[in-house]
């Protein structure tokens, strides 16, 4: 499958190991939350912060998997309007559908991928190959692929026209989605760096002789600011988070491209 170039970039391969790399960035997430806990730990002469990174860590972890999954799926959306135009144009060429799709193979696509080129080569249920990719996140436009195959097959329409017609809906969606991230950079942003505000104000009343750890870490009134605070931290950027995602989620793309 060939790799598509947008604004004169092309998406880098993607690592052999991802599973490894994956590990590797998890356990150095949940490092970096212990070696914080730690630090905080020995500046506030508490064992409270570490206690806390520890309590803490499994969440870092599941945050930075999701990430990865995130990216994951979105080169797995490229791919697959990658695959739809590429698919078109060998059909265009003349090739026969199922010729085509062995020509243009699916690698990125892993298991299904093979699955769905030995149903090609061998004269398996191709749309049900299809539908079955299409369970990994970033690849449900093979469902309307999966769509316009049967159609083309069972009706005679142009495959070729209907996978072009996917392939710009999904790309419009996806462009969409990119102008809409783009436009909550700047909003999510601010929200982090007003959530980094009380460390700030932690690391000038050290630097004042104020001691502001000790205080809350050693009496009673300041662990109760503390978790308040933690608490009301944590609700602002859980908020923060879910007005994000429901920006970012999908629109009418997907729908178009199904009915595609």
């Amino acid at each position: 499958m060939s790799t598509e170039h947008r604004g004169g970039r092309a998406a880098g391969p993607p690592s052999r190991f991802p599973r490894l790399d994956r590990l590797t960035g998890a356990s150095g997430c949940a490092a970096g939350v212990l070696l914080a806990g730690l630090l905080l730990a020995c500046w506030g002469r508490s064992p409270l912060p570490l206690l806390a990174a520890l309590a803490a860590a499994p969440s870092a972890v599941r945050w930075w998997r999701r990430r990865g999954e995130r990216q994951a799926a979105g080169r797995r959306r490229d791919e697959v309007i990658a695959f739809c135009a590429s698919l078109a144009g060998e059909v265009r060429a003349g090739r026969q559908p199922a010729q085509a799709l062995t020509a243009v193979g699916a690698p990125e696509l892993g298991p299904p991928g093979a699955r769905l080129l030995a149903a090609a080569r061998y004269g398996g249920d191709i749309p049900a190959a299809l539908r079955s990719a299409a369970r990994r996140p970033g690849a449900e436009g093979l469902l309307a692929v999966a769509a316009c195959w049967q159609v083309a097959v069972d009706g005679g329409a142009s495959l070729a026209a209907g996978l072009e017609r996917v392939a710009s809906a999904l790309r419009a969606e996806r462009d969409q989605q990119e102008d809409v991230r783009a436009q909550l950079a700047g909003p999510a942003t601010t929200a982090l760096v007003l959530a980094a505000l009380p460390l700030t104000g932690l690391l000038l009343g050290s630097a004042m002789g104020v001691r502001p750890l000790e205080v809350l870490l050693h009496s009673a009134a300041g662990l109760g600011c503390l978790v308040t605070g933690v608490l009301l931290e944590w609700a602002g950027l859980a908020w923060v988070a879910a007005i994000v995602r429901s920006a970012e989620r999908p629109g009418t793309g997907r729908e178009e491209a199904r009915a595609a």
